[in-house]
């Protein structure tokens, strides 16, 4: 796959990439959770009874097929997915070892973690700052025991720490840039590794090491355990520029767009709901609405500490099944008398 991405990088001798080479390949791993992340979320919303589980735990099964995709990669190529599709490959800092002989065991594990994991705690940090200050709009005051209260700091200190860490990237890449450092990224000089470009000897080498020296059995079994990682590898190598369109297309510059052509459409109310004398009954506590209020998603009433409670713990509709968040509530202020 680096053979199909090297002609997109510079022609330049040299072995240490450039500037260019290196925030494209991080533009295309970005690229990528957001776009398996919508489609998830179409399916989910389409058939929720089918889907709806994949979208509440995308955030692992993401994890579980980044550590499979990015573990194959740094095991067979010395490099993350991005990386190989841009001709580049991780060496340990100082002396580095060919492509087939791959990254030192600890350098691996390393680069492992901080690929999948990092991205990960982030997104679940992220998420939990998007609720508390939910909670904050919605004035939902919870019991503060000492662990909530200690997580709450930690996640109201998220920004700053998130914040730190841009200026800490932006130095990091400008000292690259200028030749003051070996490595673009704060997460490669953790690793204890850099990035440099694949050369004629390393093409010939995972050449190779297609033609398998070992035994039947043990080739056998190998090909069997990363079967896996390849098709999903091939599947993301052709579609990589539709990614990056996907990512385009429902950036915040596009969103009124998104809305218009995505939004799902109100569903009819059912007919087995039971229906009060006033014609507001609440489909959670089958009562009249107490501070009633409509879900934006899929357009029905209900009590508001009845549709809070569901869909904080449920993400979904009670009736359709359609994915919602707190957001998604809009309390209804009807005329006295």
């Amino acid at each position: 796959m680096a053979e199909a991405g090297a002609h997109l990088t510079s022609t330049s001798i040299g072995e240490q990439p450039s500037i260019f080479e290196v925030l494209a390949q991080e533009s295309l791993l970005a690229a990528v959770r957001p776009a398996v992340q919508h489609a998830v979320k179409v399916l989910a919303e389409s058939s929720p009874a089918r889907f709806g589980p994949l979208w509440r735990i995308f955030d692992e099964l993401y994890l579980l097929l980044d550590l499979l995709l990015q573990n194959h990669f740094l095991s067979r190529h010395s490099a993350s997915f991005s990386e190989n599709f841009y001709g580049l490959k991780r060496v340990s800092r100082g002396r580095g070892l060919p492509v087939h002989k791959g990254l030192r065991r600890p350098a691996h594990w390393r680069s492992l973690l901080l690929l999948c994991l990092v991205p990960y705690l982030r997104a679940k940090l992220e998420a939990r700052l998007v609720r508390q200050r939910d909670e904050e709009d919605f004035s939902i005051q919870l019991a503060r025991s000492r662990t909530r209260r200690l997580y709450g700091a930690a996640v109201a200190a998220f920004p700053y720490i998130s914040s730190a860490w841009r200026v800490w990237v932006f130095c990091q890449q400008l000292l690259f840039v200028f030749g003051f450092s070996r490595t673009h990224s704060p997460l490669l000089w953790l690793a204890g590794v850099r990035l440099t470009r694949l050369s004629a000897a390393d093409f010939r080498n995972m050449e190779a090491s297609d033609d398998p020296a070992r035994s039947r059995v043990g080739w056998m079994m190998s090909q069997a355990a990363r079967g896996v990682a390849t098709s999903l590898s091939t599947f993301l190598s052709m579609g990589v520029f539709f990614l990056q369109f996907l990512d385009w297309w429902y950036s915040p510059d596009n969103q009124s767009t998104m809305r218009g052509l995505t939004s799902l459409p109100a569903p009819p109310p059912p007919l087995h709901l039971h229906q009060d004398s006033n014609g507001r009954s609440c489909p959670l506590c089958h009562k009249p609405c107490a501070n009633a209020t409509a879900l934006s998603t899929s357009g029905f009433v209900f009590c508001y500490p009845c549709i809070y409670a569901h869909v904080k713990a449920h993400r979904c509709c009670p009736v359709t099944g359609v994915p919602s968040a707190p957001q998604h509530l809009i309390k209804i202020y009807a005329p006295e008398g």
